[in-house]
């Protein structure tokens, strides 16, 4: 990839102010995913997260990719299939075809209106999204996040504007970062992970753990390239010289935890070596090869 071209890639925390822009523009989705008792919900990487956290509240069955064939013969009373997919693509079609060979009616939630997936749906709920560079994801399932939660992207931005200047210029001097969340928003440890191995590899990694999972030996081997991000929570245990507290707002829910999480990693992603931007142009080539068609 040119240097041209990697200059005009954003990095994760403006694309996360556009998205909360593009909401306050837009307003909320509505979330109608109500009609059945016992869903099958299928997603693969943060889709498959995203869909814990819609439908986590319910009787359902949470697969991904690879699980839900599996998933799907061993479970009793299923009585329908909710697709969580940004793009209605690559896994999203074959997971639509094998659910609909057992006669299940299936909802598509996704961004993309003219997908492979929603083709096969019996409804499709598309929702707002921004242009944004592949595997950001954050407009996509963000949006479908507030709308379940309705939160505030407002109350979001304001915030964020809050904690902009708490967070430290010297990220770069770690190599590996500690995040403690709500236990109530465990959930959102996976997307967290995701993100860094999308963003960083091998190159920067991160732990995620709720303050009373972090006290079951977790810091046995310390590292002082290790950093410690404690949101919405205390932690004077851990990390002492390299940590910081992040407050969110009052009742914060998973779109609040989501947006000021993913702002954090931006700046981690600021103050380092563009990792994402350098082999995205090549990530790309390797997608066609691996799926079977071009990046939209």
């Amino acid at each position: 990839m040119t240097e041209n071209k990697r200059e005009k890639i954003i990095n994760l925390d403006e694309c996360v102010i556009n998205a909360l822009n593009l909401f306050i523009e837009r307003g909320l989705s509505r979330l109608p995913i109500d009609e059945f008792k016992r869903p099958i919900v299928v997603g693969s990487g943060n889709a498959a997260v995203t869909g814990k956290i819609l439908v986590g509240n319910r009787n359902a069955v949470f697969a991904d990719e690879g699980t839900f064939l599996q998933k799907l013969k061993a479970a009793k009373n299923i009585d329908g299939g909710i697709i969580v997919s940004s793009s209605g693509r690559k896994h999203a079609p074959i997971i639509a075809r094998e659910l609909k060979k057992t006669g299940l009616k299936i909802i598509l939630l996704t961004n993309n209106e003219n997908s492979p997936a929603g083709k096969m749906s019996d409804k499709e709920y598309v929702f707002p999204k921004n242009t944004e560079p592949y595997s950001y994801n954050t407009s996509t399932y963000l949006g479908m996040i507030l709308a379940k939660t309705r939160e505030n992207p407002k109350a979001i931005i304001k915030a964020i504007k809050s904690i902009n200047k708490k967070i430290p210029k010297n990220l770069k001097k770690f190599d590996s970062f500690f995040f403690i969340i709500p236990s109530e928003l465990e959930i959102m440890k996976e997307i967290f992970m995701n993100k860094f191995d999308e963003l960083f590899g091998a190159r920067i990694s991160v732990r995620v753990f709720t303050i009373e999972q972090a006290k079951h030996a977790k810091t046995i081997v310390p590292s002082d390239k290790e950093f410690f991000v404690s949101f919405g929570c205390k932690n004077n245990l851990f990390g002492k010289g390299r940590r910081i507290e992040i407050p969110l707002p009052k009742n914060a829910d998973y779109g609040t935890l989501m947006a000021i999480g993913y702002y954090f990693i931006g700046k981690i992603q600021e103050q380092n070596i563009p990792y994402f931007k350098e082999n995205i142009g090549n990530y790309l080539k390797q997608y066609a090869k691996i799926f079977g068609e071009e990046v939209l």
